[in-house]
């Protein structure tokens, strides 16, 4: 007999339970079945038979998946996911659980309620009185277990107690003695316990605290600097990033997670996360340090410099190194390295172009769809895909690519992480936590997941790269002491003071600047900015908040800002808002795990927001988000568009930076007492003091547009600028 097979879907609807809401799928799957003996008889060509000598058989499934439930629902979904056919409902919960749940509650649901076979209701095994219906949901709590323990056996990391590890091995002792999964927990203890005692390997902090006794942080010393080859640099900053990148536990880029981090009770919260970041503004600060560092040094020398930066972003590029390549590039945009023209006037043609096409990558249009559609390109391929307009570009790239190849070792790719932070942010503002009845929204949560499982896919492709340390460069590293944005700004202006004006005629001067200005801003009008002198740094800015979306910053922080990325965006041509601030500090957003500028952190008014920095400056368009986490049924609200009655604002505090800001979720229906009173509450201030404070949107550097106390924000903002607001104590 020959058989083949075709299979349609079709919308079931949606089943109410006691706690609980499922979708129903219907799948349908046609079987066509006939004997191959006399097919051909019959005028079938090979094995298949006319439609008219075809026996057709129909089978009709159930899916069904769990929409939304009570906590209890969702433990006991865990148990009969397969049974429904809802094959990957257990690793969605145990990615995203940490949004509603912890550890413990879970593990008491699964173990006291349904583990315990005495008092059990499971409905499966409501009569315990076989042995087959014991060893079912045994068989069941141990598969969840087990899945449990090789996806997130973080989440049972609880030092010094590991309450949850004792009850787990409490409950194997007595229901299943002398397991694996008894060993295996026993071992996961013993694991955790010797990792507490041992010091923490911190490569990746630039802290004096790292360095050996009796080393202190240095500037610089260009010599020493260019005596590291470009592919030695790029392949050390590449293994710092992978052991960082591989470390992520992915919950903790849940936007409902990160943007807890700025409370004071959680100071430790995701510390891998901020490792990650940490490590982006250290690459940062270094190419800013290398480049201002040292006063004495010629106008050459300096663009020298700056060329061997570029070289150096090249060969992370080669490397699918994208974070540091991002941290590289934002120095490179940043407020003190922009504005040195005299030295951009001395880089060389074929390496601007080279920066040019390096900077694209990050190119805030169509948010950020370059860079999306690369990474998602490069994820899961052997090597780079390289490709330059340039010929002599695209020929030494070919031929580094070829070195690499011939090593016979595939690649890994490296990700910038706010992009991630980003559109998890994004969903966690967008989507609600609860739907009507109470019930925990895991449609949410499957969202969620679509964004998680590509964090996890790319980690388990850096297990590819076969990096060694070379300890020499990463001491060298650690020593670099990271220049104040008051710092690099001053040391910025001196050097541009002391440069030679005349070396290039008034003409060729204009020309260099245009073609500078062409590769920052994607236009041929260049008004240079303004040198004015940086403002001092708050006192009151609050560590990881800043913008929700991808931020551009001069990357010019506090030595003492170390938990939040700092990148700068290049600035798009269609905004003529965004275009006024080149190299403007921004960072990871505290709400929706975007990055945002720490404490003491100083960013100019206006700064240009980008989704892939950690902020998300250029909203996300429903399609994207869609396509990030299956269909949805409709659009997603997004910042800076009004769409279906709702939008996403950004709300800064008076008196702090601009990238200080919360995203917050507005409708048709609110007024400016909702507004105002969710905004303090994303602040972490008091709800009832909604009176003392009025709500202004910003509409250029000199208007502002002020709202009546019972004014409907929705149809009364200015839906033509930047949806930015400012919330003001009144006199």
């Amino acid at each position: 007999f020959s058989f083949s097979w075709q299979t349609t879907f079709q919308d079931g609807g949606e089943e109410v339970e006691d706690g609980a809401v499922y979708n129903v799928t219907l799948k349908k799957v046609q079987i066509q079945q006939a004997a191959n003996k006399g097919a051909r008889w019959l005028g079938g060509e090979g094995d298949q038979l006319p439609p008219e000598h075809t026996v057709r058989q129909y089978e009709t499934s159930k899916i069904r998946a769990i929409k939304a439930g009570t906590l209890e629902k969702l433990v006991e979904n865990l148990l009969t996911a397969f049974g429904d056919a809802d094959f990957s409902y257990i690793s969605i919960f145990l990615a995203t659980y940490r949004a509603f749940a912890s550890p413990r509650a879970v593990l008491e649901l699964l173990l006291d309620r349904f583990g315990n076979l005495e008092t059990s209701s499971h409905g499966e095994v409501a009569n315990l009185n076989s042995l087959e219906s014991e060893m079912v949901l045994r068989a069941e709590i141990a598969s969840v277990l087990r899945a449990w323990l090789d996806q997130c056996s973080e989440d049972f990391r609880e030092p010094p107690d590991y309450m949850c590890l004792l009850k787990l091995l409490d409950y194997l002792k007595n229901n299943m003695p002398n397991s694996d999964m008894e060993s295996r927990v026993q071992n996961l203890l013993k694991q955790f316990q010797n990792q507490e005692v041992e010091a923490v390997d911190g490569f990746c902090s630039t802290s004096s605290s790292d360095l050996v006794d009796g080393e202190e942080l240095e500037i610089s010393n260009p010599e020493e600097f260019s005596s590291f080859q470009d592919h030695v640099v790029a392949e050390q900053l590449t293994y710092m990033d992978v052991m960082l990148f591989r470390r992520v536990v992915p919950y903790h880029c849940l936007g409902s997670i990160w943007s807890q981090r700025d409370k004071k009770e959680n100071k430790n919260l995701a510390p891998t996360v901020r490792a990650t970041i940490t490590q982006f503004n250290a690459v940062t600060k270094c190419v800013i340090s290398t480049i201002l560092g040292t006063r004495d040094l010629k106008i050459q020398q300096r663009a020298k410099i700056i060329e061997k930066w570029i070289h150096i972003a090249h060969e992370c590029r080669i490397l699918k190194n994208f974070s540091s390549l991002r941290a590289i590039i934002s120095a490179l945009q940043s407020n003190s390295i922009y504005r040195l023209k005299t030295t951009w006037m001395c880089v060389s043609k074929d390496i601007l172009l080279m920066y040019e096409e390096l900077s694209e990558i990050f190119s805030d249009h169509d948010n950020y769809l370059t860079s999306r559609e690369l990474l998602m390109k490069e994820a899961t391929s052997k090597f780079a895909n390289l490709d330059s307009s340039e010929k002599e570009n695209q020929k030494k790239s070919q031929k580094r690519l070829q070195l690499q190849k011939n090593k016979g070792v595939m690649q890994g790719t490296v990700p910038y992480l706010g992009t991630f932070l980003t559109d998890l942010i994004m969903l966690d503002t967008a989507l609600q936590d609860y739907v009507e009845g109470g019930l925990i929204n895991f449609e949410k949560r499957r969202r969620e997941f679509e964004v998680i499982a590509q964090i996890k896919l790319l980690q388990s492709s850096c297990n590819s790269y076969c990096l060694i340390p070379d300890q020499k460069f990463i001491q060298w590293f650690r020593r670099q002491r990271h220049l104040t944005e008051e710092e690099s700004y001053k040391l910025s202006r001196e050097a541009e003071a002391a440069a030679d004006t005349n070396i290039l005629s008034p003409k060729s001067q204009k020309s260099m600047v245009k073609r500078i200005s062409t590769l920052f801003l994607g236009t041929d009008v260049f008004t240079p900015p303004k040198e004015q002198p940086l403002k001092s740094s708050p006192v009151g800015g609050s560590s990881g908040e800043s913008t929700d979306s991808a931020s551009v910053s001069s990357c010019e922080f506090n030595h003492s800002e170390t938990e939040d990325v700092c990148v700068t965006p290049v600035s798009s041509p269609e905004d003529p808002l965004k275009k006024s601030s080149v190299g403007s500090d921004k960072g990871y957003d505290s709400d929706k795990g975007s990055v945002s500028s720490d404490k003491g952190s100083s960013c100019s008014k206006g700064s240009v927001p980008e989704a892939g920095s950690g902020s998300e400056s250029s909203s996300m368009s429903p399609r994207e988000l869609g396509s990030l986490a299956g269909s949805a049924p409709r659009a997603l609200p997004v910042y800076n568009r009004q769409s279906e009655g709702s939008c996403i604002i950004r709300v800064s505090m008076d008196g702090l930076h601009a990238s200080v800001y919360k995203s917050i979720l507005i409708t048709n229906q609110d007024r400016i007492p909702d507004v105002t009173q969710r905004a303090l509450l994303k602040h972490n201030l008091e709800p009832d003091a909604v009176e003392d404070y009025e709500l202004v949107q910003v509409i250029s550097e000199d208007k502002e547009l002020v709202f009546p106390r019972d004014a409907n924000v929705f149809y009364g903002m200015n839906s033509h600028v930047n949806f930015d607001f400012i919330l003001r104590k009144k006199a």
